[in-house]
C-alpha cells in the first residue's frame, strides 16, 4: 500500500493530479475503452508533462513497484496489480510542422484531433480505422493504417520520440542518437518506457475514394471468395477489408440492416474516383448491396469508412497474420464463427501487402511484413457470453486458418490467455524477438514496465 504521506510527496513533484484508491476520480481515471480489463494500481499519476512521468517512474522504482501506462485504454492487455499507473490522456497536444511535413503528438493525443489539424495544411496522418484511438500507442504497436498498402506502417514514418525509461531519464530518441532503443520502441510498445511524445511524418493526402458496402447473408460467402481473388489484382493505391457481423435490431440503423448478418466491405482508394469505380465493379457484381456509401470524400471523412463505434465495452479477441487466403479458408471461417456460431463473433479480414511488405522507412521491430492478410476475431462480453464461453469458438476459427498463420499483430491481440508470453513472442520474427528481450535487459532489467504485452528481459537470448 502507498501511504497518504507518500502520495502527497509524489503530488508535490508533479503538475498533474495524483489519485489513491477510493478517492473521487480514481475509478474514472483507471477505466479505459476495454472494460474487460481494469487496472488496480496503488496510485495513479494523471500526468500533464514529461516531468510528471519522470517523477512517477522515479517513485515507482524507488518503492519497488511496477509501472503501467494508459491513454485511451484500447490496447490494454494485462491488468496492473498494484504499482503506479501513469495516465497520459491529458498530454494531448498536437503540433503540425508544415515545413517538415510532420506532426508532434503528445502521449494522449487521439487521431480525431490529428486528422482535422493535419487537413488544415493539406496533409493527413497514417491513422487507423477508428479516430478515437490513442495515436502514440497505435504507432508503437506498428500502426496498421487505413492507407497501409499505399504508404506502409505508421511506425515506418516516425522521426523522433521522447521517452522516460526505467532509470528515470527523459531521452530524446532518434534513429541516430539511440538506434537500439528507437528500433525497440517501434513494435515493442511500452516495454521499454513511457513515450511522452513522438514526431511522425504526414502524407500529402487530402481526399480519397472510399466508403462501405453492406451485403446480406446470402451473399456473404460469395463476396469473401470474390474479394480474396480480387485482392491479387489491385494496385497498392487500393486498400480494403471485410468485416462480418450481425447488426443489432436498432431503430437508429437503416431499415435494410436491422438484425441482419452482413458483410461490410470497406474501400480506401487514393487514386481517381473513376478508377476506383472500375476497380470495385467485380465486388458490386456479387449482388445488390443492402446499403452502399462509396464516394469521393475529403480525408477528414475517412473515419466513416469503417464506422467504428466509440462506446467503451468489454470484449475478447485474437488475431492472426496470414500468408494467403483461399475460398476454402474463408468458408471454414464462416463455418466456425459465422452467422450460426453459438456466440456473437465479429470477423475481420484486412488486405495487406504493398508498402506494408517493404522496409523503406526507419528501422523498427514490426514483424510479419510478408503476410498477405490480417485476420481478427472479436466477441463482445456480457452475460451469458463470458471469456470461457467465447474462447473455444474463437479458437475454432483460428484453427481454421492455422496452416496460413505466420504470427500475430500486437495491436490486435487480446487479453488474458491471448496476451501471454507465447502470444507476444508470435508477434515478431525470431531474430527480432531475441533482440527485443536482450534490449529489454539493457533498458528495463527489473521489468518495471510489465503491465502490457510483456517482453521479459533475457540478456542471453
Amino acid at each position: 500500500m502507498i501511504q497518504v504521506s507518500e502520495a502527497e510527496s509524489l503530488a508535490s513533484r508533479i503538475s498533474g493530479e495524483v489519485f489513491l484508491p477510493g478517492q473521487e476520480g480514481f475509478d474514472q481515471e483507471r477505466t479505459g475503452y476495454q472494460l474487460a480489463v481494469r487496472h488496480s494500481p496503488d496510485v495513479i499519476v494523471a500526468a500533464t508533462t514529461a516531468q510528471d512521468v519522470v517523477a512517477a517512474v522515479d517513485f515507482a522504482v524507488g518503492h519497488d513497484r511496477p509501472v503501467g501506462v494508459q491513454a485511451t485504454g484500447h490496447g490494454v492487455s494485462n491488468a496492473l496489480d498494484g504499482g503506479v499507473l501513469v495516465s497520459t490522456r491529458r498530454m494531448s497536444d498536437v503540433r503540425v510542422d508544415t515545413g517538415a511535413g510532420t506532426v508532434r503528438l503528445g502521449a494522449g493525443a487521439r487521431w480525431e484531433q490529428v486528422i482535422p489539424e493535419a487537413a488544415r495544411h493539406g496533409l493527413a496522418p497514417l491513422d487507423g480505422s477508428a479516430p478515437h484511438i490513442g495515436a502514440v500507442s497505435y504507432v508503437l504497436g506498428g500502426g496498421l493504417g487505413l492507407l497501409g498498402r499505399t504508404y506502409g506502417w505508421a511506425a515506418d514514418h516516425v522521426r523522433r520520440m521522447e521517452v522516460v525509461t526505467a532509470d528515470g531519464r527523459l531521452r530524446q530518441v532518434t534513429p541516430d542518437s539511440e538506434p537500439d532503443l528507437f528500433w525497440a520502441l517501434l513494435g515493442g510498445r511500452d516495454n521499454f518506457g513511457v513515450v511522452t511524445a513522438l514526431e511522425i511524418g504526414l502524407l500529402p493526402v487530402t481526399r480519397l475514394y472510399g466508403g462501405g458496402m453492406y451485403f446480406d447473408t446470402e451473399h456473404v460467402e460469395r463476396l469473401l471468395h470474390t474479394w480474396t481473388e480480387w485482392t491479387a489484382t489491385v494496385p497498392e493505391a487500393m486498400n480494403s477489408s471485410v468485416a462480418l457481423f450481425r447488426m443489432p435490431d436498432a431503430p437508429m440503423l437503416p431499415a435494410p440492416l436491422r438484425g441482419r448478418y452482413v458483410a461490410h466491405l470497406r474501400i480506401a482508394f487514393t487514386g481517381e474516383p473513376e478508377d476506383g469505380e472500375r476497380l470495385i465493379a467485380p465486388l458490386r457484381a456479387v449482388g445488390p448491396p443492402l446499403v452502399e456509401k462509396v464516394t469521393d470524400m475529403p480525408y477528414t471523412k475517412s473515419p466513416t469508412i469503417h464506422n467504428d463505434l466509440p462506446r467503451s465495452m468489454p470484449w475478447y479477441a485474437d488475431t492472426a497474420m496470414l500468408d494467403d487466403l483461399t475460398a476454402s479458408d474463408t468458408s471454414a471461417l464462416l463455418h466456425a464463427a459465422g452467422p450460426d456460431a453459438p456466440v456473437p463473433c465479429i470477423l475481420e479480414l484486412r488486405h495487406l501487402g504493398g508498402a506494408l511488405a517493404r522496409r523503406n522507412g526507419v528501422p523498427n521491430a514490426v514483424g510479419h511484413r510478408d503476410a498477405r492478410f490480417m485476420f481478427y476475431i472479436l466477441s463482445p462480453l456480457g452475460e451469458p457470453f463470458d471469456a470461457e464461453v467465447v474462447a473455444p469458438v474463437q479458437q475454432k476459427a483460428l484453427t481454421a486458418v492455422r496452416s496460413r498463420t505466420t504470427g500475430r499483430l500486437l495491436n490486435f491481440m487480446g487479453i488474458g490467455q491471448n496476451a501471454g508470453p507465447e502470444q507476444v513472442c508470435s508477434a515478431y520474427d525470431d531474430d527480432a524477438h531475441r533482440r527485443l528481450v536482450r534490449l529489454k535487459a539493457v533498458y528495463d532489467p527489473a521489468n518495471v514496465f510489465r503491465a502490457n504485452y510483456n517482453l521479459p528481459p533475457s540478456p542471453s537470448a
